[in-house]
């Protein structure tokens, strides 16, 4: 029968629409077209792959007459076009159609290059947003640099190998953050995953695929644009091998073992929509040898390892190094190798994967001072435009700035915490300032931060 189309129909035009930007799917084995080959249409939105359509003519040949009995009993309106009505596929989990020609792909690839600034470049973008954290900005503007520059290389002579990076700071030291400005930055694909929630395929958890899978979704289902995305673990430090354990480690050395293939570059199922394979889930295959994998954590433990190390060098003598040089150093990490990474519990394969190795700096009271004011998206200045939202002017003084910094260095949680105190000392001053419009200013002095004042109000004139 010959489908009527009705432009006047909102749902058929939506659906059309539909059908010429994503991959239509097999509705019995949730191939999509790509993989399972030419689909036929059964019924509106209603498509049959012709493996799964030979597999049910096979069954009706085997099991005619129970079959035909079974047939008597339904009504004799009901028609193929019936299954329209059937539950269709959720558009999350519907992969967008490739590019018709191989021309028109590279053409977009090259386009999609060309977008790609030089790294001195890319680290002014993130001085905007970074403070501090200099050498780790100069590695990851020259990695992400040469990651682009080798997907577009087209001479077969020499193949560049993909270099994934490791991060390694303190809580708070700016590792996602960094992330986020660089992936917004280059309007890339980022997919942002715990490392504390995967575990080894068929246990509870995420298995590794589903990283891959949070990427799709981040580039709207567009699987070209996926396969260059970036993906960021992390807590990558909670996946150390655990010592003195008798028991299957599901969640750290085995989950270590299934990235391999992830970061090395391979084609990989990866269930669309959803975070685990199910036989309601398609699958896509995924090619990771573009995708870029920064792993970060904070390796808690690492300082003593790499201290232990450095003190072995200790000695007697004029030219001796001491035991004690290096009990203070905040920025001991800078100092790590890949054998202190082995002994904190990683796996060699896994850190062979991983050849740039970033560290970044523990904050001090200047550079927390900085974050508070000089960010395009400072903290204070968020709250400054809260303020003049209501007309009223936001001042704080410098030393306020230094007290609020010493109070977030012993809380030890990075830049964590400057948000938790502003939040706590903007409290009051958000609730009472708009009983009264005729204030114009508020100053937030030393004495109000210490506790043993209040701040400055400043009425209209």
């Amino acid at each position: 029968m010959a489908e009527y189309y009705d432009p006047e129909d909102k749902e058929q035009t939506e659906n059309r629409e539909d059908d010429d930007r994503y991959e239509k799917v097999c509705m019995m084995c949730r191939r999509s077209e790509r993989k399972a080959g030419k689909l036929m249409k059964i019924a509106d939105r209603f498509w049959v792959c012709t493996d799964c359509m030979q597999k049910s003519m096979d069954t009706f040949e085997q099991n005619k007459d129970a079959i035909q009995a079974m047939m008597r009993n339904f009504p004799p309106s009901m028609s193929f076009d019936d299954w329209a009505d059937a539950p269709q596929i959720p558009k999350q989990q519907r992969v967008k159609k490739a590019a018709p020609d191989k021309a028109q792909a590279r053409k977009k690839k090259e386009s999609a290059w060309k977008a790609v600034p030089v790294p001195h470049k890319i680290k002014e973008a993130l001085d905007e947003y970074v403070i501090g954290q200099e050498h780790a900005k100069k590695v990851i503007s020259v990695a992400v640099y040469n990651h682009y520059k080798r997907i577009n290389d087209k001479d077969d002579s020499v193949e560049i190998q993909k270099s994934n990076v490791l991060m390694i700071g303190p809580t708070g030291s700016g590792k996602t953050y960094l992330v986020q400005t660089l992936a917004r930055f280059l309007d890339v694909p980022l997919a942002i995953t715990d490392a504390t929630s995967l575990t080894e395929a068929g246990y509870i958890g995420d298995d590794v695929e589903s990283v891959l899978s949070k990427l799709l979704a981040a580039a709207d289902n567009d699987l070209e644009r996926a396969q260059q995305g970036i993906v960021f673990i992390d807590e990558i430090d909670k996946l150390a091998k655990k010592k003195n354990v008798n028991q299957r480690d599901v969640s750290g050395e085995a989950v270590q073992q299934g990235l391999l293939k992830l970061l090395e570059g391979t084609e990989v199922e990866v269930p669309v929509g959803a975070s685990s394979k199910n036989a309601m889930v398609p699958l896509e295959t995924m090619d990771t040898r573009n995708i870029l994998f920064i792993v970060g954590g904070a390796f808690p433990e690492l300082e003593q390892i790499v201290l232990q190390r450095l003190n072995k060098k200790a000695g007697i003598g004029f030219n001796s190094v001491l035991a004690e040089e290096h009990k203070d150093d905040r920025n001991i990490l800078t100092k790590v190798t890949s054998q202190d990474l082995r002994d904190f519990g990683m796996i060699p394969e896994f850190l062979g994967r991983l050849p740039i190795i970033c560290t970044l700096e523990s904050l001090n009271e200047d550079m927390l001072v900085r974050i508070l004011k000089e960010p395009k998206n400072a903290i204070l200045r968020q709250y400054e435009k809260l303020l003049n939202l209501d007309g009223v002017q936001l001042t704080f003084e410098d030393e306020a700035l230094k007290i609020i910094a010493r109070q977030a260095l012993e809380i030890d949680t990075g830049a964590r915490a400057l948000r938790a105190l502003l939040e706590q000392y903007m409290l009051d001053i958000m609730y009472e300032i708009p009983k009264d419009t005729n204030i114009g200013e508020v100053v937030i002095t030393e004495a109000y931060i210490n506790g043993t004042g209040g701040p400055r109000i400043i009425m209209r004139s």
